[in-house]
């Protein structure tokens, strides 16, 4: 298995991501004893508490023991793969150890827990994170569905002359059926920076009169990837904060940490009730 001070085939670039995401699946596989993983959630800063309610545990993985994957740099993410069984029989993989983009470790590092997942056989992907709000009735703790992104940060993770439609990308029957579970949830445009510095009032400026109204530092990225691996996907954002400018204290990562742990009980059992309707 591959170790997080190694290098990964990931890093050569005469060799296919997705041999290097069929290899990892295989090793999750074995690492977990579940042959394949039916859905796969990527749970970002606020999220984490929700895979306790998914279903029983079966296995914790840290995730540099399965190829292309590094132990989490971000505090506040797990650093695990870790697989459930679900109420009605489903496994669900948990994937506590996002690569952001801005760790320099290049796309096809950022976007490699999604292929891993759809080579473990996960036709759905839920992506999460904690973000800033545009939106100024956002408070802190609000969960917010994603309808729709803007990537900022010049990059893809497609290779080559590869097209993938993104007019769908995040499923309206997907939030539909979140919708079940709380009628009132607004939804919004993510726009993904490249960070690590949070965004200025200008360019949150920027990002409203282009139509966003969340700005973060994931998702995009990880989400055409999904598309491209012919899952569906729903995506959720936790408003941590409003976004530079709008608030008038300084950001910080502190403030982002604080206002997930407020928020992560409720955020729990949400999460996990629409994912057993998924």
């Amino acid at each position: 298995m591959a170790s997080s001070e190694s290098r990964s085939n990931l890093d050569d670039p005469t060799t296919s991501p997705f041999d290097v995401a069929a290899l990892a699946a295989q090793q999750l596989a074995e690492a977990t004893g579940v042959p394949r993983h039916d859905i796969a959630l990527t749970l970002g800063s606020g999220w984490g508490k929700a895979a306790d309610h998914l279903g029983e545990e079966v296995a914790s993985v840290p995730a540099e023991q399965i190829e292309g994957f590094s132990a989490s740099g971000v505090v506040g993410h797990s650093g695990t793969l870790r697989s459930f069984r679900m109420a009605d029989g489903r496994h669900a993989l948990v994937i506590g150890a996002r690569t952001h983009f801005y760790e320099g470790k290049g796309v096809r590092r950022v976007v490699h827990s999604v292929r891993t997942a759809a080579a473990a056989g996960a036709t759905v992907m839920v992506l999460t994170n904690g973000a800033g709000g545009i939106k100024r009735s956002w408070t802190p703790g609000t969960p917010v569905l994603i309808s729709d992104h803007i990537n900022l940060t010049a990059a893809s993770p497609l290779e080559g002359a590869t097209f993938v439609d993104l007019t769908d990308l995040y499923s309206a029957r997907l939030r539909a059926v979140a919708r079940e579970v709380e009628a009132d949830l607004d939804e919004g445009v993510y726009v993904q920076f490249r960070g690590p510095h949070y965004e200025t009032p200008a360019e949150v400026r920027m990002a409203e009169t282009i139509g966003g109204t969340i700005v973060g530092m994931s998702t995009a990225l990880e989400a055409i990837a999904a598309r491209e691996a012919g899952m569906e996907i729903l995506g959720m954002s936790l408003i941590t904060n409003l976004a530079a400018g709008i608030q008038s204290e300084p950001l910080s990562h502190a403030e982002v940490l604080a206002a997930g742990r407020a928020a992560e009980s409720r955020l729990a059992r949400l999460l996990a009730d629409i994912v057993g309707r998924l």
